[in-house]
């Protein structure tokens, strides 16, 4: 499954992020090469890579990492 826009995201324990804003793509390879999720005010979006993603369902996207590790990007 691929990222898809206005999905959930949640972090390794299952707390809500936000949701895909935007998607990055290789011009050349048309690979998602980087995704950005839209958090609520005073949270910064994060910026991430498909690296970071630990697995993909139809509603939601869990990551690798906590919010606190990602806090401290």
């Amino acid at each position: 499954m691929e990222l898809q826009y206005g999905v959930k995201v949640i972090d390794q324990n299952g707390k809500v992020l936000g949701t895909v804003e935007h998607l990055v793509r290789n011009t050349w390879t048309g690979e998602i090469s980087k995704f950005v999720v839209r958090r609520k005010s005073p949270d910064k979006d994060l910026f991430l890579s498909p690296e970071d993603v630990e697995e993909i369902t139809k509603t939601t996207i869990k990551l690798k990492t906590s919010a606190e590790e990602l806090n401290k990007r």
